[in-house]
């Protein structure tokens, strides 16, 4: 793969970068409750997507109203996964923690592809990997993986792993993703590579380094394994996967057909300051998130 040496600076970026309808978004959500732009990013907002008038808070949940968000929420993303091919086989996971019991999550049964993930057929799983909700089994790397995760970052809500072709093909290589694109800044300063590959992730201790590796970023790029992400929430861990298969595939293309025209440093952070909000990714989500209740409402069984 070729890299360009002379990248691209903010001359070559027009000032335009928002539309006037996204400008008229923030001064309405500033309106709403909203002193600045970056309060408003970390707004409880429903999404655009959501029928009725907008922008509007949503509407507090009882601590049961939230678990069943969440898995209503979870299944989703299993089958939005399943749609776009994001899983292989047996190996993948989407975890989301429970609003109320400490150290549990919940999670796919072994076996079900994800295009028939039900919210009645999750599982809930405790800290030592006892399924205290739902017929097992459990994948142990789920287990093993997420737990680490959840453990080591009280701000995560949600964890997505599967071993979807690009992001496994971006990991053989060992490359970042580069800022080469829009999009793909939305991860620049906010991902790592964890290199040490040692087989199928059977025990916590290896779940604790990926941790430890992930730190406080959004994203985990597994060597020779996959790409791992987490949100504060269901819909934004699930687009964060999303967004990154996607750079990745537009990476691997474009070093393909030719050399790549990396943003400069001071730009692609500034971009990402633009696009890399939970909120964002949550509304990201929930679009798709609509869609697939529309066309699958079994999944809400």
């Amino acid at each position: 793969m070729s890299i360009s040496t002379e990248n691209i600076g903010t001359d070559n970026i027009s000032g335009e970068n928002i539309s006037g309808e996204n400008i008229s978004i923030f001064t309405d959500a500033r309106a709403a409750g909203s002193s600045d732009r970056s309060s408003w990013d970390q707004s409880n907002i429903v999404a655009p997507a959501v029928g009725g008038p907008w922008p509007r808070p949503e509407a507090e949940r009882t601590v049961v109203e939230e678990r069943l968000y969440r898995k209503q929420r979870l299944a989703g993303a299993y089958r939005i996964f399943g749609q776009l091919g994001l899983g292989e086989g047996l190996p993948g996971h989407i975890t989301a923690r429970d609003p109320e019991l400490p150290g549990h999550f919940w999670v796919n049964r072994l076996g079900i592809d994800f295009r028939r993930i039900t919210v009645s057929s999750l599982l809930l799983v405790n800290d030592v990997g006892e399924i205290v909700e739902g017929t097992g089994p459990l994948n142990t790397a789920a287990f093993a993986i997420h737990s680490q995760i959840h453990a080591a970052r009280p701000d995560v809500v949600a964890a997505a792993h599967t071993h979807a072709l690009y992001g496994k093909a971006l990991s053989a290589i060992g490359e970042p993703l580069h800022p080469i694109s829009q999009d793909a800044c939305a991860f620049f300063e906010d991902h790592v590579i964890f290199a040490d590959f040692n087989g199928v992730v059977l025990s916590p201790d290896e779940g604790r380094r990926i941790a430890e590796t992930l730190g406080g970023r959004k994203l985990a790029i597994l060597a020779n394994h996959g790409l791992l992400s987490v949100g504060t929430s269901v819909e934004s861990a699930a687009y964060w996967f999303i967004a990154a298969e996607r750079a990745a595939k537009a990476q691997l293309i474009a070093s393909a057909a030719g050399t790549l025209r990396i943003l400069d440093d001071e730009t692609a952070r500034l971009t990402a300051g633009q696009l890399s909000s939970e909120t964002g990714a949550r509304w990201s989500f929930e679009a798709l998130y609509q869609i697939i209740v529309e066309e699958q409402p079994d999944l809400l069984d």
